[in-house]
């Protein structure tokens, strides 16, 4: 097996054959070139590749390379094949893994190399600094703080203090010393001799500002110029904040949890107690029991096949199957990560028989929870094979509580602190329902509503209908006619409803005149989530007969959460599980379309509607939040897919005509255009981004015009046409706390709470209206974050009638709007913005989170975020600079931070070195190909490709 540093240079040399093809992606195209060109120039073996794939992730160029290039190997070594699939499947892991294999122990030492002390040179600074860097709080902001660095040569000879800088430099402050000391002009320390250089800061907005000092020295030599120079680095970070701000910081230092443990396989399990109304014992016949086992049998390509071969009825089955199988792979993998090891639980005060477990970060999903599931746990102290496991049944979730229904043999014998190590499992009910959804689809020959045609479809003259509603609204209206004509029939029928157009609206008049049209209809209303199927059920209750409507929920649904309203009507219960006879259901609406992935989507559909006579009709917006899936496999192959977008933009039937007239086919799919909710200031970018520019705003004016005059908006006019839009910018720092996973961002916490105290100040006053706390919402998506902002709304005395504001993720306010939102992003470093897109939570790099938290307000928004990590998403770039534009950008002007072509240009025109062990690194322009600067760490990527024949590939990254 060849050595890691051989494999590392042909990987390097294989990125360096690419050049200006790197970022090819045509599977055809890249094995060409890798068996007919590269392997011509270097001998290569397979075991090389795992060198590219290596490259490929410290690069950050196109994962989709390193994954085509796994695919051209036949015959693999055993563990090349787990490496291919680590890489395939957990791209996240694999990249972390790998560079703390190869990079971790060059930044550690050589950032230690780095502010060390060295050539009888000594810097101290007032305040003292730590392991290199300097941290103060400033509590008032635009006060003068002065930061003193002290030189002092401690040697026996004479040393030249040649030049000092900010790496990384911010307007607040300056560098002042006596001597202007530069490489022009350098001072000579004599044994004994010091010299101060002072750091000026002037800080007038709450955060964090940092500095990264670059000390620059040359002893005296004989004859001169033959000394090599040396460096010393100090890192500085101000950091403004209130007395809030120190109340809502961390409780105590992250701490994340410990390795996880393989679990023991030798054991016996004792069964727990299920909650109540939680049925277990419906049939899902066998649909996935062997599928796994006869995929694994099969050759990889036939799977590839399976995946590649564009979607269809033929192979309907067969895919979904697959990708529904991929995605319960990671997800089993994900849940083991959060296994927790020597935890107490206690006894649930009010029903002695469930044992309450603390869980950080399950109300974000991490892990994912939900009553009815089982976690196991066992005694840590337990070492006697075989280990008695404690299956425990979830009876309740409460924000990072989980009540546990167990044995009494474990009830018995617990006592007080007692040490448990807890096992979490996936639910698999959910994805089996989707697999037998599938395979029904295919046995109820579902082909012409799944993959619709303009055959047996003809034009059926509309019917003359009454509204109270929608009269003045002719796309609402076309909807329900074309609806209930049937004109698209058996296809269904899509209403594409953007924010605020009335899509649920649409839905409920379209359900109320099927249901008068007939006494022989049968209606299936259905949706992703209960919040969604709870809105439509009550808004259906003063239409139809309430005797005939029923709120169908699931056996594991807490009947606490029902609301009050549909208490009477709801029951627990199945439909296709319980016998409902094929085609019973002669409409289905499923509200949400874009919310769930296509076999769930069917889950309503297969075994129930008549795919000749039925009509389904599926509303919702592609462009708002879609299915959330673990697996990276799944989510390429198209299980990320809704069945609505899928139809929009791979089915003609659904897409834009193209014979020069705009708009849809209105037989098949209906987009609402007119907008009841926002200010058109709030639409602007969503309705460019994402709608072709064509909403509408009908919202009402005085309510759209409520704060154009507020006069804490940073474009103040005297009348209407102020700009309800503020972008507040921030330079905060991403937080931790205790074992959590969740960030917060206290700086961004202490602008939300001052702008609601405005709010709250102004409120009544100047033509505002009276606001309520249900007026107010406050979106942000880190759980830890909803935490904190509600933890200051009840510490400050002055919001204390707003305590009950609504504050929760993007997910939790889809569908709903508020005529004030605040929005905190949170995110302030760079070095976790692949975190988020692993677990899909955070703004950037999420399109369609952005367009949802965007489109909440109907009067007034503010974002707060850190405008220098954010401006490197497009989406985002495009949103500050149009508040730039329309004068509602305030707070710190990233301008003021420096840009990385400055730091670069800076670090080029530098030469660090060290001697000894540490590697040798010159940053010159002829040398540096790349470098990248992170804000957050001072951390200083530089890779060197340029090598000489006989020297070792270098990538190096320095933390300075």
């Amino acid at each position: 097996m060849p050595s890691l540093k051989t494999t590392y240079e042909v990987g390097l040399d294989f990125l360096e054959f690419l050049g200006q093809r790197i970022s090819k992606t045509d599977r055809n195209e890249l094995r060409d070139i890798y068996n007919f060109e590269f392997k011509r120039f270097v001998t290569v073996t397979q075991s090389h590749l795992l060198s590219v794939w290596h490259i490929c992730f410290t690069r950050f160029i196109h994962v989709r390379v390193c994954f085509i290039l796994s695919l051209y190997l036949k015959s693999l070594e055993k563990n090349i094949v787990c490496h291919l699939f680590m890489i395939v499947c957990f791209p996240s892991q694999w990249h972390i893994s790998l560079k703390k294999k190869t990079h971790c122990h060059v930044c550690l030492s050589f950032r230690a190399e780095l502010i060390k002390d060295k050539g009888g040179v000594e810097i101290t600074s007032d305040p003292k600094a730590t392991k290199g860097k300097v941290t103060f709080i400033i509590k008032e902001q635009g006060k003068l703080f002065v930061v003193k660095f002290h030189i002092v040569n401690h040697g026996e000879s004479c040393v030249y203090f040649t030049y000092y800088t900010a790496l990384h430099k911010m307007r607040c402050f300056t560098l002042v010393d006596e001597r202007r000391v530069n490489r022009v002009s350098p001072l000579l320390l004599c044994p004994g001799e010091s010299y101060v250089v002072e750091v000026h800061y002037k800080v007038h907005h709450h955060g964090h500002f940092p500095a990264t000092m670059y000390f620059e020295f040359c002893p005296e030599a004989d004859p001169p110029g033959t000394a090599k120079p040396f460096c010393i680095v100090r890192e500085l970070e101000a950091v403004v904040q209130s007395g809030l701000a120190e109340t809502l910081g961390p409780e105590s230092p992250y701490n994340p949890k410990q390795n996880r443990r393989l679990r023991p396989e030798n054991r016996i399990l004792e069964e727990g107690v299920p909650p109540e109304r939680l049925d277990l014992s419906i049939y899902l016949s066998i649909y996935l029991s062997i599928y796994l086992s006869v995929c694994l049998s099969l050759r990889l390509y036939v799977l590839r096949q399976v995946l590649d071969t564009q979607l269809c009825m033929k192979n309907y089955k067969e895919r979904f199957h697959l990708l529904l199988h991929l995605e319960e792979i990671q997800m089993e993998v994900d849940i083991k990560k959060y296994d927790l090891y020597g935890k107490t639980m206690t006894l649930d005060k009010s029903n002695k028989k469930l044992l309450i477990l603390k869980v950080p970060g399950v109300a974000e999903n991490r892990p994912s929870v939900l009553r009815g599931d089982k976690l196991n746990v066992c005694l840590s102290e337990d070492r006697n094979q075989p280990i008695t496991v404690y299956e425990g049944y979830v009876h309740s979730v409460e924000l990072e509580r989980v009540k546990l229904g167990f044995s009494k043999t474990l009830l018995q014998k617990f006592v007080k602190n007692m040490k448990f190590n807890v096992e979490f499992n996936i639910n698999r009910f959910p994805i089996r329902l989707q697999h037998r959804a599938v395979e029904l689809a295919c046995q109820h020959r579902l082909g012409d509503v799944l993959f619709p045609s303009d055959k047996g479809t003809g034009h059926t003259a509309l019917p003359h209908l009454r509204f109270a509603y929608l009269e003045n609204n002719p796309e609402q209206k076309a909807a329900v006619q074309h609806i209930l004509s049937g004109t698209s029939k058996p296809a269904p029928y899509l209403i594409f409803g953007p924010p605020g157009t009335g899509k649920t609206v649409t839905v409920v008049e379209a359900i109320k005149q099927v249901n008068k049209s007939k006494a022989t209809t049968h209606i299936l209303a259905c949706a992703p989530s209960n919040s969604a199927c709870d809105l439509l059920c009550e808004r259906l209750l003063g239409y139809v007969d309430a005797h005939r409507l029923y709120r169908l929920c699931a056996p594991s649904r807490d009947p606490c959460t029902v609301p009050q309203k549909l208490l009477v009507r709801h029951i627990h219960g199945v439909l296709v599980s319980g016998g409902i006879a094929k085609g019973h259901f002669t409409h289905i609406f499923i509200d949400e379309a874009g919310q769930a992935v296509e076999p769930e989507c069917i889950i309503g559909i297969a075994g129930l509607l008549d795919p000749v006579k039925g009509q389904l009709v599926l509303a919702g917006d592609p462009q708002q939040l879609g299915p959330i899936l673990r697996s990276p496999l799944a989510q390429l192959h198209g299980l990320g897919q809704s069945l609505l977008e899928r139809l929009m933009t791979q089915n003609a039937l659904y897409q834009k005509s193209q014979d020069g007239h705009s708009g849809y086919e209105t037989r098949f799919v209906t987009k609402l255009l007119r907008n009841y909710r926002s200010h058109p200031a709030i639409l602007k970018i969503p309705n460019e981004l994402f709608y072709e520019n064509e909403l509408q705003v009908f919202a009402n004016q005085m309510e759209r015009e409520a704060f154009c005059c507020w006069e804490h908006l940073p474009k103040k006019v005297p009348d209407h046409w102020g700009f309800p839009v503020v972008f507040h910018g921030v330079m905060g720092k991403d937080d931790r706390e205790a074992n959590s996973p969740s960030f917060f961002n206290v700086t961004e916490i202490e602008v939300i709470v001052s702008y609601l105290n405005k709010l709250m100040q102004t409120q009544g006053k100047k033509g505002l209206p009276k606001l309520s706390a249900n007026d107010i919402g406050i979106i942000t998506p880190y759980r830890k974050q909803v935490e904190k902002i509600r933890k200051a709304l009840n510490t400050v005395a002055e919001l204390n009638k707003w305590k009950d504001i609504k504050v929760g993720s993007v997910e939790e306010f889809q569908g709903q709007e508020r005529k004030v939102i605040v929005v905190s992003t949170v995110r302030s470093s760079v070095n976790y913005v692949k975190m988020d897109q692993d677990f899909n939570i955070g703004f950037l790099s999420n399109e369609k989170r952005f367009n949802v938290a965007m489109t909440r307000a109907k009067a007034l928004l503010v974002v707060v975020g850190n405008p220098v990590i954010l401006r490197k998403d497009p989406t985002w770039q495009r949103f500050i600079r149009y508040c730039e534009l329309e004068q509602g950008y305030t707070g710190f002007d990233y301008k003021d931070a420096e840009g990385e072509e400055d730091v670069v240009s800076r670090l080029a025109s530098l030469k660090i070195s060290s001697d000894g062990m540490q590697p040798y690194i010159t940053l010159s322009d002829q040398k540096c190909n790349y470098i990248m600067c992170s804000y957050d760490s001072f951390c200083v990527c530089v890779s060197r490709y340029r090598r000489e024949p006989t020297t070792a590939a270098c990538a190096s990254r320095v933390e300075i």
